[in-house]
């Protein structure tokens, strides 16, 4: 009764200080009053990014400077930017049609429901904080695009106010500036598009010639085009109304639908993944594996066991008769202990357990448990090992869409990329925005899985940089190799047919060229069997070894006089 008790008043409204009428007020208002139709036609678009992926990287996920929405409002460390919110609001009054107070109450009717379905994540707070929130982040955020609205449509911001200064950069060059175009395009940091617009549409406008829609499409593209990696020549006709919000026009830029861009073809959904193929690594990993030795001894167990069976049998009874066993055992676990003979202790003990159990079926692992069959992987070699085998690699001005392989020529055409302080928070929430919402193909990290297996080191990157194909405004070529080696880990792996197919003929022309061809035979044919020759020499030095210590003691010597002489070496000295 007592821990009952307790557990009940550890767990009370009034110990985690909620207001129990505001508590029920909320609920009364969000069963009563919200139509359930017209909440669920809303889909669900600004999400909170899962626990796998902010592990990897929280800074590239949480906003530094300035939060937009309800997610980071409160937060300590990007409150204190309610101040420019607010004389930003201020500012942006003065160009209204109606009061900023008149565009909340409208916002409260309207849209409080529509604002709390796009999140999916439980707003609690009040109607009233909720829509005052949303309506001086919108004021905020307007003002801060202006700056590559102009610069979208070719003018240039002559000044900004006093308050702003510090902040927004027309050259884009201050780390503040810099700060907050990050925090812009992070996925729990977005707000939804058609409440922008809304406010486009309250103001004065000194020429009629843009709709707000219009207006608020040229800030979006000025913005892309400062933060997009891509050379794009050509890019896909966006219509706004389609996008959720800023991150997701960012989307629809990069990884266009058949409406956006009618010849994009239609993509395969597999579950397989580009797994990276490192070469040229350990030393030990450059020779065979100890499976290829356990293979060889097998296809010698088998010719034995198949030219004379009778010749087996005696052979099993004399070395797994129990003396004998038990005398072998202790030798051998003295031997295998040496450093040539450690090595191959587990494909010899493997094949004498073949001797013992021939003719048993054994298909399980060393826990017991049936051995599951390997998938098999696309596989594909490092940047360094491609060059190696002829591969060229060539830019070209385009997105994702651009990536090909050309076989006549040996030519992997990859889409230039331009990295700087920005790129990877741009990437990263792509790809996380990506793993909430695409119910089909994920393109952007079937892409950074691409690089991230061709690029494994800092030469593979200044290859790629010296190609013209990676433009490095980064500190050094390894922070360019660690940015994509990053970037795709924890996100479930898919497969698109465009990329694959590249993949796939890159592998293929890698395998036929004369290189790896030559690698693959020594492998096979020489250093598998160069285990067994070091085997044999060190069973020979053991018997040479054996014989020295022999002749030690029993005088070796005179035996060897006793020995008939060769006919015509008296005359050799």
């Amino acid at each position: 009764m007592k821990s009952s008790q307790s557990f009940s008043n550890k767990y009370s409204f009034s110990k985690m200080g909620i207001d129990e009428d505001g508590w029920v007020e909320s609920m009364r208002k969000s069963i009563c009053e919200h139509d359930d139709e017209d909440i669920g036609k809303v889909p669900v678009s600004i999400f909170t990014v899962p626990k796998v992926l902010l592990a990897t990287d929280p800074q590239s996920y949480i906003p530094q400077e300035v939060a937009l929405g309800p997610f980071h409002h409160w937060r300590p460390e990007v409150y204190d930017m309610q101040r420019y919110k607010l004389a930003a609001a201020r500012r942006i009054q003065k160009h209204m049609n109606v009061s900023f107070e008149r565009i909340v109450e409208i916002m409260k009717i309207k849209d409080e429901a529509r604002i709390r379905a796009c999140y999916h994540k439980f707003l609690d707070m009040s109607g009233d904080a909720l829509v005052w929130m949303m309506a001086v982040d919108m004021a905020f955020l307007l003002e801060f695009l202006v700056v590559y609205s102009m610069k979208e449509e070719g003018r240039t911001l002559k000044k900004v106010t006093s308050a702003m200064s510090h902040l927004v950069d027309v050259t884009g060059k201050k780390l503040s500036h810099m700060a907050i175009l990050r925090d812009l395009v992070m996925v729990e940091n977005q707000i939804p598009l058609f409440l922008i617009k809304k406010m486009l549409e309250h103001q004065y406008r000194e020429t009629d010639n843009k709709s707000a829609g219009e207006t608020l499409k040229t800030m979006l593209m000025g913005l892309y085009h400062e933060l997009s990696p891509f050379h794009e020549q050509e890019l896909p006709d966006v219509d706004i109304d389609d996008c959720d919000h800023l991150l997701d026009f960012f989307y629809h830029v990069i990884v266009p639908n058949d409406k956006e861009l009618h010849h994009y073809d239609a993509i395969e959904i597999e579950n397989e993944g580009i797994t990276e193929v490192r070469h040229g690594g350990d030393g030990e990993e450059s020779f065979a594996k100890s499976s290829d030795v356990k293979r060889f001894m097998n296809f010698i167990w088998k010719i034995l066991s198949k030219t004379n069976a009778a010749f087996v049998k005696i052979f099993k009874k004399i070395i797994f008769g129990k003396p004998v066993t038990f005398v072998m055992k202790l030798p051998w676990k003295i031997l295998s202990n040496l450093p040539i003979l450690k090595l191959m202790k587990e494909p010899i003990e493997h094949m004498f357990e073949n001797f013992r159990g021939e003719g048993q079926e054994k298909s399980k692992d060393e826990s017991g448990e049936q051995k599951t069959p390997t998938i098999e992987e696309i596989t594909i070699p490092s940047v360094t090992e491609l060059v190696k085998a002829g591969i060229l690699f060539s830019p070209v001005n385009g997105g994702i869409s651009s990536i090909s392989f050309d076989v006549k020529t040996s030519t992997l055409y990859l889409p230039v990329v331009e990295l700087d302080v920005n790129t990877e928070v741009y990437l990263r929430n792509l790809v996380a925005y990506e793993a909430c919402v695409a119910a089909g193909p994920l393109v952007m990290a079937r892409y950074t899985e691409l690089m991230n297996g061709i690029i494994d080191t800092q030469e593979d990157a200044k290859f790629l940089q010296e190609r013209g194909i990676v433009l490095n405004h980064l500190k050094s070529d390894k922070e360019v190799a660690d940015l994509w080696n990053g970037m795709s880990k924890s996100v479930k792996l898919t497969k698109v047919a465009t990329l694959d197919k590249v993949v796939a003929d890159v592998n293929k022309r890698y395998d036929q060229t004369w290189r790896v061809k030559l690698s693959k035979y020594m492998k096979k044919y020489v250093f598998a069997s160069w285990k067994i020759l070091t085997l044999l020499a060190a069973l020979f030095m053991l018997f040479l070894t054996t014989v020295q210590a022999f002749c030690s003691v029993y005088s070796c010597a005179r035996v060897f006089h006793q020995l008939p002489e060769i006919p015509g070496s008296e005359g050799v000295e």
